[in-house]
């Protein structure tokens, strides 16, 4: 792999300095091409929208605020085409290798901000995540990353592909720097909202989870546990009502630019795209309200103020890259399952890289209710 692989960097030549100290002073941002630079092209992975847009004249306000405390961006990155894919393999500009498992899927849609950071090319992913995009590909790659509360990260001047689910993520190596960019993104709270003292452990049918890993992990941080079984009829039922939500959102954004322009996509997304389409008002009613029913369980398991969720960020480690198409789609069914919750409850997630499997990393997401962010990194700083 060359230092700049077109896989990874969409536009790699950029070196914009931030302010000359602040708490990220001499750190490394790989910028994904959602978020706009002023006159950088903004390319959302896919040639025909980057021919089809002009230069933005401003630059994203999450980069501006990296910026502003000292970090340098060093390149933007690719990803997954309009960010509507898990897997990080795209079509136009080719699939990342995974550094800490090249025979498998980097995960996407912010694949370049995770295989740079993994690589060591940058200290910082900007990401985004709307169905896992910052949790999938931080288990694939063994990093550190924060999918925040939805709303609390500015998303000014980043592509959108379903607005009431979309959020600005990071993604790091460590622990530390991702809590200290964080620290920067994120609203001012005057002291976290919360104390977790309890963690319920999360199974979900079919997924062989280490529970003494992840008990052992959760009592480090202090929290007692528990264990509660995720059932696939659950899991189907978050996946499709996601599904089903982000499709009308993100046919409404997009809808009218794929209609008129007929840009080129991957073989499974412009089916998901063409899918998205046929979607109605009475299907988007009945999601909304299988939705309300999920957020409200998520609530009251967590109604003590003191309990947040654990549950693989994945069903295991990342696909093999020759994974036959069936057997992926299948994957990605119950891939989005588990990602499914945090997504329509609008909640934090701080994925963590404890575990493995053959090898390959294998995440963990911590789950808490939403403006819980900061109570979140709270106790993992500790």
């Amino acid at each position: 792999m060359s230092q700049w692989d077109s896989a990874v960097w969409a536009a790699p030549d950029l070196h914009i300095e931030g302010a000359t100290q602040g708490p990220l002073h001499s750190l490394r941002v790989a910028v994904k091409d959602l978020f706009d630079i002023a006159g950088i092209a903004t390319g959302c992975g896919n040639p025909d929208w980057r021919r089809t847009h002009s230069l933005p004249t401003d630059t994203a306000s999450a980069v501006e605020a990296l910026l502003a405390a000292g970090a340098t961006v060093v390149g933007k990155t690719q990803t997954d085409e309009l960010a509507y894919s898990l897997n990080g393999a795209n079509v136009h500009y080719g699939t990342p290798v995974n550094p800490r498992a090249p025979q498998r899927l980097p995960g996407g849609s912010s694949s370049g901000s995770a295989v740079a950071v993994a690589l060591g090319q940058a200290d910082i992913g900007l990401g985004t995540d709307t169905g896992g995009s910052i949790r999938v590909p931080a288990s694939y790659c063994g990093l550190y990353g924060l999918r925040p509360s939805w709303g609390a990260i500015s998303l000014t001047g980043a592509v959108k592909l379903a607005p009431g689910f979309d959020t600005t993520g990071l993604l790091c190596s460590s622990f530390e720097v991702l809590s200290r960019a964080a620290q920067v993104l994120l609203p001012r709270q005057p002291k976290p909202k919360r104390n977790f003292k309890r963690a319920i452990i999360m199974l979900p049918e079919g997924v062989e989870v280490p529970q003494h890993t992840l008990v052992r992990k959760l009592e480090q941080l202090g929290l007692a546990c528990s264990t509660i079984g995720l059932s696939a009829a659950t899991m189907a039922i978050a996946s499709d009502t996601f599904r089903v939500l982000q499709g009308r959102q993100l046919w409404g954004v997009h809808g009218d630019w794929i209609t008129q322009t007929s840009p080129r996509f991957a073989e499974d997304i412009q089916a998901r795209f063409e899918w998205s389409a046929a979607l109605d008002e009475h299907q988007q009613a009945e999601a909304q309200a299988r939705a309300s029913e999920l957020v409200t369980w998520l609530m009251e398991l967590t109604s003590d103020d003191e309990t947040l969720l654990c549950l693989p960020s994945t069903p295991g480690a990342a696909p093999l890259l020759d994974m036959a198409p069936a057997a992926l789609a299948d994957y990605r069914e119950k891939l989005m399952g588990m990602t499914a919750l945090a997504g329509l409850w609008g909640a934090p997630a701080l994925a963590m890289p404890w575990l493995s499997q053959d090898d390959a990393p294998w995440g963990v997401s911590l789950i808490a209710p939403p403006g819980s962010d900061r109570a979140l990194l709270s106790l993992c700083e500790q």
